[in-house]
């Protein structure tokens, strides 16, 4: 990591300079370490957004938003949605490489094991209001599941972490079925450790005790693709929350709630329910003109949703895969006469055509895709972030996992520039005007 680089500041008001060395990754971008740069000179940096920000040194993704790449422990996306599946992806999130055959077998029976909850938190559910958001519920559940596992919450013990890892995992997609069926008056459906964990998690969602549930391997098969493209996407704002609230030294599961409430926000995990609604907006192709025409007048504030990238200024790799996924779902259902589908493919038509959007590359991404694949599913639009969440807790845990490990990792306190009153003196009530 270390470099022979160093960087100089100067301060033009009084000729002082400082240098600070260049530290060098593996790949991307080398880092000016500025850690000692307050102490030196008096000053922090000021970088809203973080966007030119390394918050910590980690081994587990790497995005070039530039070349569209994502790489997972040097893996590439594409590749492994080719030829791999969640489970391994998910070990290797947590592991560092790829599972052996019986590596796997016994990964994938330890959270098969781990998959059925507390049977007294089923009784949280019936707390919330029926019309609860469904992010909502995970949230509170979520958090509460540190009442019940007492067991696994020494952060500094490793075996302690490995079995709170693996209970996040396996219980993420009861606890999000939960939500649902809840929401939708139906009775709970217990997990099935013969099933795939896409294959699980669709059972609890959609079957019933009346009748067997029938498995579509296509829609399996998208599942699955939809949580791998989704486990982990570097120090995105829900990752860095689950590292800010692990800094402080909070059990994990208090983490990965601070982690779906971040999620739950419109220009993170909501950004596919935001994309459905958009095309609720529009509402038909003939008003697609109109709609755009707004995009493009900067005096406007209609925004374009599930197109372009905060980090990708190239193709997101993931909507690579996911447009493939998408088209063989809806050609699996045989749906011709969904008109918010029809739209939202004269959207994507659009989209790779049209001027405006390929000289300002904004191209359909991930979740305008995995949209249109819910909604064809089935799956109501306030569950969207909720399968986000159930995708993303491996790369959090992850995460979370490496931070507690690093022996350089201390507790997030970021710094600001204040701008407001300076010290003045208290005025009694009676004399204030």
């Amino acid at each position: 990591m270390s470099s022979n680089r160093s960087v100089t500041l100067s301060d033009d008001s009084n000729g002082k300079t400082w240098k600070f060395p260049v530290l060098a990754g593996s790949t991307g971008p080398d880092v000016i370490d500025v850690r000692k740069l307050y102490g030196d000179t008096g000053m922090f940096t000021y970088d809203p957004g973080f966007t030119s920000t390394g918050s910590c040194e980690s081994k587990i993704t790497y995005i070039d938003g530039d070349e569209g790449i994502l790489l997972h422990r040097g893996y590439n996306i594409a590749e492994l949605a080719e030829r791999s599946d969640f489970m391994e992806v998910a070990y290797l999130l947590l592991n560092g490489e790829l599972p052996t055959a019986e590596e796997k077998a016994d990964f994938i029976h330890t959270i098969s094991r781990h998959t059925m909850l507390h049977e007294q938190i089923t009784t949280f559910y019936r707390g919330f209001r029926r019309d609860a958001h469904p992010m909502a519920v995970c949230c509170g559940v979520v958090g509460a599941l540190s009442a019940f596992y007492h067991d696994s919450l020494d952060i500094n013990d490793p075996h302690q972490r490995m079995i709170s890892a693996h209970r996040l995992i396996a219980k993420m997609p009861t606890i999000a079925a939960m939500a649902y069926k809840y929401s939708a008056g139906q009775p709970f459906m217990y997990p099935q450790n013969n099933l795939s964990y896409a294959g699980n998690f669709l059972r609890m969602l959609f079957g019933v005790p009346a009748e067997e549930y029938v498995m579509n391997p296509v829609i399996e098969k998208a599942m699955d693709r939809i949580l791998m493209l989704h486990a982990d996407h570097e120090q995105n704002a829900s990752t860095s929350t689950v590292r800010l609230a692990g800094s402080s030294g909070a059990n994990p599961f208090a983490c990965i709630a601070a982690g779906i409430a971040s999620l739950w926000g419109p220009s993170h995990g909501g950004a596919n329910e935001a994309v459905l609604n958009m095309l609720q907006h529009i509402g038909d192709r003939k008003n697609i003109g109109t709609f755009l025409s707004r995009v493009k007048d900067k005096n406007d504030h209609t925004r374009l949703m599930g197109f372009g990238h905060r980090v990708y200024k190239n193709y997101d790799p993931r909507a690579t895969v996911m447009r493939k996924t998408c088209h063989e779902v809806l050609a699996s259902l045989g749906i011709k006469d969904d008109p918010l589908l029809d739209l939202a493919m004269e959207m994507e038509q659009i989209a790779l055509k049209d001027e405006y959007f390929v000289s300002k590359k904004l191209y359909p991404n991930v979740d305008f895709y995995s949209g249109i694949i819910f909604r064809a599913i089935g799956i109501p639009v306030s569950m969207f972030t909720v399968l986000f969440a159930v995708a993303r807790t491996t790369g959090w845990i992850a995460q979370w996992r490496e931070m507690i490990e690093d022996p350089q990792s201390k507790i997030g306190r970021p710094r600001q520039l204040y701008t407001g009153q300076t010290e003045r003196p208290y005025v009694p009530i009676h004399a204030r005007k």
